[in-house]
């Protein structure tokens, strides 16, 4: 099939790729010159495993180019939008601009018969307007809403094999179904679930999801904030009400909280959504869920302090991790780049280090002092932050570190380490919701 993806950020660029090695034909489309063609040289301005591999296959074999003409969309019988909706400046509502304009250029180069297909998350009642918008200008094209679910790290596979297929769809389908189940047809033949919806529910599948997920974490870092205060070990209570299958043991990890560009923003503009439907007071909770999720900050830059004896000023503190989760160059709303930024504020000496995400880390806080080497990082240090769970931070040697730094203080801010190992080998470890001294070890009978 011809397919067009309009808008080659995150979610766009990897569509896009996916698509093609999927056997499609499909031009991605965005405004940016010199995205479009760092993109066609297989050169995406992001990281994301896999990525580079696919786009350089799939251009290879001609059935993947990028253009910033959206007349090259044309001939096209999907068109999938993909375009971002930020949070709005000094507000909490999602910004639609890019939604609308990308449609608004579309529309003169729709044929009758043709789906356009949002892949973009917006507030409920968007697609119904949207839908409305292009049938008045094209009324033979059919609008279907297609929400994503990709995790950074993980976004080709996502693609490639999706857990679960949404369509929302209008009172009037038209045949839009069965021409996104020829799009979808490898995941649908692979067994891969297919839910059809109204559009109300479709848009509201992405953000539920998420606002789940962000309370999940939420609540384990609320229940950190008790063990704290009680000397518990949140890391065993996790392990313990995890085995329960109601609850289940994912996103039950306490430490930092979440970040990137997803979660904070779309539980911000779900509320504000709510707001505007009369229906804020279902939402309150999610006021709640972010505060915990900024207080875990907070409570880091204090940890820190602990361990360096009182006090920041003139401590030398090594970060490792600046993205907001591992394999991503992510550092939007990152907790990790929040809380090196704030220890520099509170006048600590901060030098960072990450796989991928120096580079947009130090645009956003140029400030801070930036290295790719974990011994550059460390030595000299007064304290150590683990600040983003990169296996090559999960996997140091604790013996080997400790020859670098000024003092064996180690602040794991993801729970991802060993404790035991660490503090035999003569470190000071803390960590989010777990005791000064050593909990006792789990026994499973």
């Amino acid at each position: 099939m011809r397919l067009s993806v309009i808008g080659c950020g995150y979610l766009g660029a990897v569509h896009s790729a996916c698509m093609a090695e999927l056997g499609h034909d499909v031009v991605g489309i965005d405004i940016d010159p010199a995205k479009v063609d760092g993109l066609n040289a297989a050169e995406p301005p992001f990281f994301e495993p896999g990525l580079p591999q696919l786009l350089s296959s799939s251009i290879a074999s001609g059935r993947l180019r990028f253009s910033t003409d959206m007349a090259d969309a044309a001939g096209s019988s999907v068109h999938f939008v993909a375009v971002g909706t930020p949070q709005k400046r000094n507000e909490n509502g999602a910004d639609l601009s890019h939604v609308y304009a990308a449609i608004d250029a579309l529309i003169p180069h729709l044929r009758p018969g043709d789906v356009v297909v949002g892949k973009s998350t917006v507030p409920v009642g968007t697609a119904r307007a949207l839908a409305e918008k292009i049938s008045l200008q094209c009324p033979e094209a059919t609008l279907v809403w297609n929400p994503e679910f990709l995790r950074e790290g993980f976004a080709v596979q996502d693609t490639l094999a999706p857990d679960r297929l949404v369509y929302g769809l209008p009172e009037q389908d038209n045949g839009a179904q069965l021409l996104l189940d020829e799009v979808y047809a490898k995941a649908l033949a692979d067994g891969q679930p297919r839910l059809l919806m109204d559009y109300e529910t479709a848009e509201l599948v992405k953000v539920s999801a998420n606002a789940f997920l962000a309370t999940k974490i939420s609540f384990i870092n609320a229940m950190a904030e008790v063990c704290e205060a009680s000397g518990a070990d949140v890391s065993l209570l996790a392990d313990a009400i995890g085995h329960d299958a109601r609850i289940g043991r994912k996103f039950l990890n306490a430490g930092l909280g979440f970040g990137g560009g997803c979660l904070p923003k779309d539980i911000r503009a779900f509320m504000a959504r709510a707001g505007e439907l009369g229906a804020d007071q279902a939402l309150t909770f999610l006021r709640e869920v972010d505060s915990i999720n900024m207080r875990r900050r907070s409570r880091m830059v204090d940890l820190t302090r602990e361990v360096c004896g009182g006090s920041l000023l003139g401590q030398r503190i090594a970060v490792l991790g600046l993205a907001f989760k591992p394999n991503s160059d992510d550092v939007r709303d990152s907790p990790a780049l929040s809380v090196a930024a704030q220890l520099q504020l509170q006048g600590a000496s901060v030098t960072a280090s990450d796989p991928q995400a120096v580079p947009n880390a130090s645009k956003r806080f140029p400030d801070l002092n930036y290295t790719n080497s974990i011994e550059e990082a460390v030595r000299g240090a007064d304290a150590v932050l683990v600040l983003t769970e990169w296996e090559q931070y999960r996997g140091i040697d604790p013996q080997w570190l400790a020859g670098l730094v000024s003092r064996a203080a180690v602040v794991d801010g993801r729970n991802c380490l060993d404790a035991q190992t660490w503090r035999e080998a003569g470190w000071t470890y803390r960590a989010l919701g777990r005791p000064k001294v050593p909990a006792m070890a789990p026994v499973v009978a």
